[in-house]
C-alpha cells in the first residue's frame, strides 16, 4: 500500500511551489470529483487520498497540456456522447499524453513508487472514458478496474506558464 497522504501533501507542495498551481479542496458537484482551469487544481473534499493523489497528478498533466499545447483545451471538451472512433482514439491519445506528463511529474516531485500504481489508475480511467463516450452510460469507475496495466512512459513536461481559462464543471473529468 502506498503512502497516499504523504504523497498528496508532497505533491501538492511541489506543484504549488514548482508550478505556482493552486490546489484548492471544495465541495465539487457531483458527479465530478476535480475540476482545473488551467491555473489552479479543484478537488472535492470528500475523496480518499488514493483519489486525491490520482487527481492532482492527473490533472496536472491536463493543466500542462492546456497552457503548452495548442488545441489540447478543445479536445478536453465535452464531447455528448457517442463520439466518432476518430474523435474518440484523439480523446484516448491526449489522456495518455496527460499520464506521461503526471507521471514525469510524480518523478521530479520525489514519487517514485507509483508507477505501477498510476498506470493501473491511468488504465481503468481509460476503460471508463472509452465505455462512456461509445455508450452514454456511467458505470462505477472501479468496475473498470485493471490491475497490472502496461506500464505509463514518462514524458518530459513542457515548460509552460499556468494561465486560467475556465473551471471544467461540464468537462471530460468525469
Amino acid at each position: 500500500m502506498l503512502p497516499f497522504a504523504a504523497h498528496c501533501a508532497t505533491v501538492q507542495r511541489y506543484l504549488e511551489e514548482r508550478y505556482g498551481i493552486k490546489v484548492v479542496t471544495r465541495d465539487i458537484p457531483d458527479p465530478l470529483t476535480g475540476d482545473l482551469d488551467g491555473a489552479e487544481i479543484h478537488i472535492d473534499h470528500a475523496v480518499s487520498d488514493e483519489e486525491r493523489l490520482f487527481l492532482l497528478a492527473h490533472l496536472f498533466g491536463h493543466t500542462a497540456q492546456w497552457n503548452a499545447i495548442p488545441g489540447a483545451f478543445e479536445i478536453g471538451r465535452l464531447h455528448p456522447p457517442p463520439v466518432e472512433e476518430e474523435l474518440l482514439a484523439r480523446i484516448v491519445a491526449y489522456e495518455r499524453d496527460a499520464a506521461g506528463y503526471s507521471l514525469a511529474m510524480l518523478h521530479a516531485a520525489g514519487v517514485t513508487d507509483a508507477d505501477q500504481w498510476l498506470s493501473d489508475y491511468t488504465a481503468t480511467d481509460m476503460a471508463y472514458l472509452q465505455h462512456y463516450y461509445r455508450t452514454g452510460e456511467k458505470r462505477e469507475f472501479r468496475s473498470f478496474w485493471i490491475a497490472n496495466a502496461g506500464l505509463v512512459t514518462p514524458i518530459p513536461v513542457p515548460a509552460f506558464t499556468p494561465s486560467k481559462l475556465k473551471m471544467r464543471i461540464d468537462g471530460i473529468v468525469i
